[in-house]
């Protein structure tokens, strides 16, 4: 049963949205064109300002880089593996399977995040963050294919809907996994479950030692459905989650923080739970990935069909207001990184059965792709 917000929040929320809209969304319209900054220790990029790395996916998710450079890319539906080779002159080779991992697509489940250890010189582990028929699930994935995953955390619960699925490495060095309600709201208050909540592990599955309780993995509680984890220069925590009929947040997670789901969305929380930095009406957002150019946050959203840029301040204030860019350039986009190229890579997500006519979407004949940009490419007025 989906619960309902309290009149009292209703309210709040309406105000802080005063443009809020039920009925059909408006056609989506482009921002004025952000000035992404190059990140400091990114290498030049290629002379092109976008170019399409990779085409013809199936619901590309998961996104990340081994320390060679080779991008790693999963396909949700498929649950298959996928590696793209840059050549010395960055230009990418063609995908190739790597390996495939046995996933429960139903709904909006499958092989979703992706998270290449920082000591994979070391280690070589990429960890993988999926559905099963059981639950959803985190495991170490041999990228030979010889051996079969190696869960490290198991039980985290799964549905067709609100699976969650961001994983990183966090500058501590400590694995983070967001997990979605399952459609179970109460789950998300419930500090004994796993559903609703971000997660803070060691390599191997533990709980990391000083998380807020340290014989559990939950490091914040309270959500319905982040799919997007980033830290920006002095390493605080930022997550974007999707709202249910009023807003679509940007949190920043304080450690034992709860973030008022199922009982609010967007501001207006109380002194007992946490308010987002940055809110949007679901229509022109539904933000997924989400990764930081130096404290500019870029954040690839789904129904809204844009990248939305977030510049903050030394203080982690928001400096200034969010702007749209790409809108309805791509359709939907997914997931968001930066390459060993120093270019944004995006994913399109128009392949999964929510690209439709009625919220102005439509399928290229060449999805799903990914396709990368120079962070200039907006400064050069090309949006």
């Amino acid at each position: 049963m989906r619960r309902l917000l309290s009149a009292a929040t209703a309210t709040a929320a309406a105000l802080t949205l005063a443009s809020c809209s039920f009925g059909e969304p408006p056609e989506p319209e482009a921002g004025d064109p952000p000035n992404l900054p190059t990140p400091s220790s990114a290498p030049e990029a290629p002379a092109t300002y976008m170019d399409v790395v990779a085409e013809g996916l199936e619901v590309p998710w998961g996104l990340d880089f081994l320390p060679d450079g080779t991008a790693l890319v999963g396909e949700r539906a498929t649950g298959r593996l996928l590696s793209i080779t840059l050549a010395e002159d960055g230009t990418p080779g063609a995908p190739e399977e790597l390996l495939t991992v046995e996933v429960d697509d139903a709904g909006e489940g499958g092989l979703l995040g992706l998270a290449v250890s920082p000591d994979y010189a070391e280690d070589h582990a990429v960890y993988a963050y999926y559905t099963t028929d059981e639950d959803n699930r985190i495991a170490r994935l041999d990228l030979t294919g010889e051996n079969d995953p190696e869960p490290v955390l198991t039980g985290i619960p799964s549905g067709p809907n609100h699976n969650g699925g961001a994983l990183e490495f966090g500058p501590d060095g400590l694995l983070y996994a967001s997990t979605g309600d399952a459609g179970n709201g109460d789950d998300a208050q419930d500090p004994e479950s796993l559903a609703g909540k971000i997660l803070r592990l060691t390599p191997d599955g533990e709980p990391a030692e000083d998380n807020p309780d340290p014989d559990s993995p939950v490091y914040s509680l309270g959500h319905r459905n982040i799919e997007g984890l980033a830290w920006d220069s002095a390493g605080a925590l930022y997550a974007t989650e999707f709202g249910q009929d009023f807003a679509d947040e940007v949190n920043r997670i304080e450690p034992g923080g709860n973030y008022g789901w199922p009982y609010f969305e967007g501001a207006g929380t109380g002194v007992d739970y946490l308010d987002p930095v940055v809110s949007w009406e679901p229509f022109e957002a539904s933000c997924a990935g989400a990764v930081f150019v130096e404290d500019t946050l870029v954040t690839a959203c789904l129904r809204g069909q844009r990248l939305w840029i977030v510049q903050f301040d030394q203080s982690g204030a928001v400096d200034g207001e969010p702007q749209a860019t790409l809108v309805a350039e791509f359709g939907r986009l997914r997931s968001v990184a930066t390459g060993p190229d120093g270019m944004l890579w995006v994913t399109t997500s128009n392949r999964d059965g929510r690209c439709v006519e009625e919220r102005g979407c439509t399928a290229d004949e060449t999805d799903d792709r990914i396709i990368r940009f120079a962070t200039s490419y907006a400064a050069q007025g090309r949006v």
